[in-house]
């Protein structure tokens, strides 16, 4: 078998925040790039990519110059074709675009090899359960008025989320009283039994981390993220040391190298995966393994109906990041039921595009 075709097509879809209802910018739209690799035996792989702002057409383009130096190969043959891609931009990686360029083919090329074994991509990759827990995320956003969150907060228990993210470090005049409020006001209005993780999207520094972290140590958050520098590995190790609240990291951070210091700094108590900066599947299946090896639970960032194959293909995957940004782009996709996602048994990634959102 060999790839014949690497498609990639702009993708809008609007900016809503469909979980709870909550509030949206009018017109606003998420910018994707939906991507379609074809072989010469018919099978079709499929992915999204995307970066934000004004350099989606950069990564379209990297995606269409990577992807040229794909055809002819074995779809199969995954790590060759990586092995071509590092070679072609050995000064332009191992982070960045070119690694986003790198993941989103990697993802449609497991796709295919799916469909070629008949086998969902979970499967392939050790298949150890069928279902995976799944949190909201989305609905409770900093950006949101406190009185929004928690109607907001109240309206994903009555759908049946057992887990859900917010943030801190809000914008505009706040200070660590305000801060700490938020996180009570949420965790009365959902009561004690829901797991409750908070996002700090690097905001903090490591004296904040800890002062406002213990502060808020008797809400009891399932954990608390990227509370820091991603880069700053001993300020991370200083914030996990001093807090009892978890502390998980690594969505920022490009390939499998920066996630090893991050472990042996002992940076972080959870390992948080980016399919998309972690060179796709092939990646992170390489950094789970790692983790393993460090006794770390492994947690998902993003894309849910692709993410869902990869938490719950491991042993030490714990909980997929429910944020259905991306759900737009295709007919079906896997939806929760009491907080847990089912695998797709179709083979592959178990997803088609809808050819009215995404357009080749």
């Amino acid at each position: 078998m060999k790839i014949t075709k690497v498609q990639t097509a702009f993708v809008e879809v609007p900016a809503d925040e469909p979980l709870a209802n909550g509030p949206a910018e009018k017109g606003a739209v998420r910018k994707l790039i939906g991507v379609k690799i074809s072989t010469d035996q018919g099978l079709q792989g499929i992915s999204v990519a995307f970066f934000g702002g004004g350099v989606t057409p950069a990564l379209k383009s990297a995606i269409d110059s990577l992807g040229s130096l794909s055809v002819g190969m074995d779809p199969l043959a995954i790590e060759p074709i990586h092995a071509k891609f590092r070679e072609a931009g050995s000064h332009a990686g191992p982070g960045g675009i070119f690694t986003l360029a790198s993941s989103a083919i990697d993802i449609a090329l497991w796709d295919i090899k799916g469909k070629a074994f008949g086998k969902p991509v979970s499967e392939l990759l050790g298949g150890f359960r069928k279902t995976v827990p799944t949190y909201a995320s989305g609905a409770l956003m900093r950006g949101f008025s406190l009185k929004q969150v928690v109607k907001s907060a109240e309206t994903l228990v009555k759908k049946g989320y057992t887990q859900m993210k917010t943030q801190l470090a809000l914008p505009g005049y706040t200070n660590p009283p305000i801060e700490v409020d938020r996180i009570r006001r949420i965790r009365e209005a959902i009561g004690d039994k829901i797991d409750l993780m908070c996002d700090i999207n690097q905001r903090w520094d490591v004296r904040q981390a800890i002062s406002i972290g213990k502060q808020i140590e008797k809400y009891h958050l399932f954990w608390l993220e990227d509370v820091t520098a991603h880069d700053d590995y001993p300020g991370l190790a200083r914030v996990t040391n001093a807090l009892d609240t978890p502390v998980a990291g690594g969505e920022y951070v490009y390939g499998s190298v920066p996630f090893r210091h991050m472990m042996e700094a002992r940076s972080v108590d959870i390992i948080m995966i980016d399919l998309m900066r972690s060179c796709g599947i092939t990646g992170f299946m390489k950094i789970a393994g790692m983790a393993e090896a460090f006794n770390l639970p492994v947690v998902s960032h993003l894309i849910p109906e692709i993410q869902v194959h990869t938490v719950a293909a491991i042993p030490n995957g714990l909980t997929v990041e429910y944020m259905p940004w991306t759900f737009r782009c295709y007919k079906e996709v896997p939806v929760p039921k009491n907080s847990v996602l089912t695998v797709p048994t179709k083979p592959g990634l178990g997803l088609e595009f809808d050819p009215k959102v995404v357009k080749f």
